[in-house]
Order: structure tokens, then sequence, then C-alpha cells
């Protein structure tokens, strides 16, 4: 007869499993009001003057703002092509369909390095597009749509087609079917979408150093910061932020999912 685990034994583990995965996060906000430059312990003392300095960098605060529109652009983008693709998929018997869903999500299996490199050549080298925060958006559009799709399609299988076609046979044409009946029943893994989509372009790194050119976005101008002792509080102190406003997000997204109520499972992705 196996051995059974007992409950306390998987408590402790998972205890231990989210100070290890959250530890390291939660000692950010405690060194940005530390007041020394350096992160070692003890702690020097409290402090709030690297906020301030934070507020007064001109650099930073335009690296955030590039990050918040690239960030909010590719969110609406990539949810509204993945709300068509997923339409398409759920909605009609497409040939090849698992095919077409596969290559849609080749950006999540495509090492981002390679995807990256891809994009500058075709998007410098080939296209003549010069670098920019419309290069990073495009590239990001790409990496977002994948997860918006898989989102909307889950959705999309989750409500009963009736409704559909029951508007239809009473002469709905099919915007006022998709307005009246299927965004109000979708609107929460749009929601979800968007605040995904956002999260992923806003802290994305690779493509975006690849491709933003003169105009870079926030974590590229942090991980340019690092290699300066004198700007890491500042660079703390923002990322504390960040962390903050990535938790609202997150509760955001799951007060949203749970209003969704519950859905059945898709077969949307089998061909």
């Amino acid at each position: 007869m196996g051995t059974r685990i007992r409950p306390s034994a998987l408590g402790t583990y998972a205890v231990l499993f989210l100070i290890f995965l959250y530890g390291p996060v939660l000692l950010l906000p405690l060194f940005s009001v530390n007041d020394s430059i350096y992160i070692t312990f003890p702690l020097k003392g409290f402090t709030f003057n690297w906020y301030q300095q934070m507020s007064q960098n001109d650099q930073m605060i335009n690296a955030l703002k590039a990050s918040l529109k690239v960030a909010a652009s590719v969110s609406v983008i990539s949810t509204i092509l993945g709300f068509i693709a997923a339409k398409a998929v759920t909605r009609f018997a497409l040939p090849g369909r698992a095919l077409f869903v596969g290559f849609i999500m080749l950006p999540l299996i495509i090492p981002s390095l390679v995807l990256a490199l891809a994009l500058l050549v075709v998007l410098r080298k080939i296209l003549g597009f010069e670098l920019s925060l419309m290069t990073v958006a495009a590239g990001h559009v790409m990496l977002c749509v994948p997860f918006s799709m898989l989102i909307l399609i889950s959705r999309l299988e989750g409500f009963d087609r009736s409704l559909e076609e029951a508007a239809y046979d009473l002469g709905d044409s099919a915007l006022k079917v998709l307005v009246r009946v299927t965004l109000p029943l979708v609107w929460p893994a749009i929601i979800s979408s968007l605040l995904l989509c956002f999260t992923a372009s806003f802290d994305e790194y690779l493509i975006a150093a690849f491709l933003s050119g003169s105009d870079g976005t926030l974590p590229v101008f942090i991980f340019s910061q690092l290699r300066f002792p004198q700007n890491l509080p500042g660079v703390l102190a923002l990322g504390s932020c960040i962390l903050v406003g990535s938790v609202i997000l997150v509760t955001l997204a799951e007060v949203v999912r749970r209003r969704g109520g519950p859905v059945r499972e898709s077969g949307a992705l089998g061909s």
C-alpha cells in the first residue's frame, strides 16, 4: 500500500514554496525605503527620498509613459484580433482548424530571442521601418494575440450558442447579434484579455530591447540603470509602485473572471 502525504506536510511545502516564489518580490518595497544605495542587511534607516528621486527622474517617467502607451495600444489591438480569430475558430467549420490555431500559437513556443531577431530583420532590413515604439507595439501584438485568443476561445465555447441562433431567427443582423448577445456574454473574457495583454506587453524586455530604437520602454530603461548603483534605489521605488499596480490588476482580473461564471470545457482546438 502506498504511503500518503500528510496534510501538514503539504501545507508546509506550500508555505515554503510561496516564500521561495514571492519572498524576493516582497523585499523590493522593503529596500525601496532603506536609507542606503546598497541592497544589504541590516537596513541603514527609513526614508521616502527614493520615491521623490523617482518622481524627478524625467528619463524614467518618459520610459514609463512609453511603456503605458505601448501596453494600452497592444492590449486593445491584441484583444480585437484575438476575438476575431476566436470567433472564427468557434463558430465556423474551418478546414485545418487545428493547424490554424497552432500557427497562431507559435509565438508562445518560439524563444523570445529568436522572435526578436526575426522581427528586427523583417521590420528593419526587409520592410525598411525605422525602429520606434510602433515597431515595439507590432512585436508585442504578435506575442499577445495568442494569449487573447486562448482566453476568448474558452469563453466563446462556454455559453449556449442557441442564444445567438435565436437572435438570428428573430431577425437581428450579425452586427446586432454581436452587440446585443455575444459581447455581453463574453465581456469578462474581454476584460481578462485586456489585462493580461497589457501586463505581458508592459514588462516584456527582449523584443522591446531589439525594436525600440531611441525610444526605450521602461524594462529597457531599468536594465540600463542597473549598472549605476546610485540610480538603483529610484528603480526599486518604481518597482514597488509597479508591484502594487500589478496586484491591483491581478485582483481585478480575478474578480472579473469570477463574475463571468463557470464555462464548459472548450473543444475548439480539435480539428
